[in-house]
């Protein structure tokens, strides 16, 4: 029987393998935010290295969840593909280039692709308890609760990246500011989104008794928030955002919640 830690070692090794080939392919690229794309199905990678190492664990639970991350992952990926797709680096890696020209090709590895794989392993924690778990032999209330959740930040982020894209795609918003939609509610419905799924996915460890496993959506959570999301991309539209100031004073960066006054597309 495999234990626990050696599906947390194996799940490592295979994302380590994953992450340095990702960087090898953004070396002849010259471009790091590939690694963006490649984000979602880590997680598919990690989890189905589990499904296949924890034959004994609740056959419904291990399906159930390897439905939802693939169904997620999957859309993140052709998302995000479709939408840097022939725009060249991301502003944010490009800027780390810059800063580091002749050594970049190394630092990226990591600074961008070792550092994402180590928050990879520890974001799918949840996943792993609950494709290794036998116990309890049933779905309970947990694992509803779970889907549930899961469902309403899925709905967040795929809605919000729709609208975004939609919006971006006429010519006419050339330069105005997204406040419609979900986008009315919060600045940032996809991160919202991304972070409430993953307290959902918390739900099905929860449900095998695997509280601990809390670790993964306040990683994520805080990562959203504080280091890579919210934080850095505001530190742009500030000052690049015709109205991005306004739209900041009358609506919640995070937390989805009713405009304090109206404002208008600018």
């Amino acid at each position: 029987m495999t234990t626990f830690a050696e599906i947390l070692g194996a799940t490592a090794f295979a994302i380590f393998v994953y992450v340095t080939l990702v960087w090898l392919l953004s070396l002849p690229l010259k471009n790091s935010s590939i690694v963006d794309v490649f984000w979602g199905p880590g997680f598919i990678l990690a989890n189905g290295v589990a499904f296949m190492l924890a034959p004994e664990g609740f056959l419904a639970r291990k399906g159930l969840v390897t439905v939802l991350v693939c169904v997620w992952a999957l859309r993140l990926a052709i998302y995000i593909f479709w939408r840097n797709h022939g725009k060249g680096e991301d502003f944010r890696y490009r800027a780390w280039r810059e800063e580091n020209p002749k050594n970049w090709w190394w630092f990226s590895f990591f600074k961008v692709f070792l550092l994402q794989g180590v928050m990879l392993w520890l974001i799918a924690i949840p996943l792993l308890v609950a494709q290794f778990s036998a116990t309890p032999a049933q779905l309970v209330w947990l694992d509803y609760a779970g889907v549930g959740i899961w469902a309403v930040g899925f709905f967040f982020e795929a809605v919000g990246d729709a609208q975004m894209l939609r919006f971006k795609s006429n010519p006419a918003n050339r330069g105005k500011l997204m406040n419609t939609g979900l986008w009315r509610y919060t600045r940032h419905p996809n991160y919202f989104g991304e972070a409430v799924l993953w307290w959902g996915c918390f739900l099905f460890a929860a449900a095998t008794g695997a509280y601990w496993t809390i670790i993964s959506p306040i990683i994520i959570t805080t990562l959203l928030l504080k280091v890579s999301g919210v934080t850095m991309l505001e530190k742009t539209l500030q000052n690049t955002k015709p109205g991005y100031r306004e739209y900041q004073q009358n609506t919640n960066a995070f937390w989805p919640w009713p405009p304090r006054s109206s404002i208008q597309s600018h």
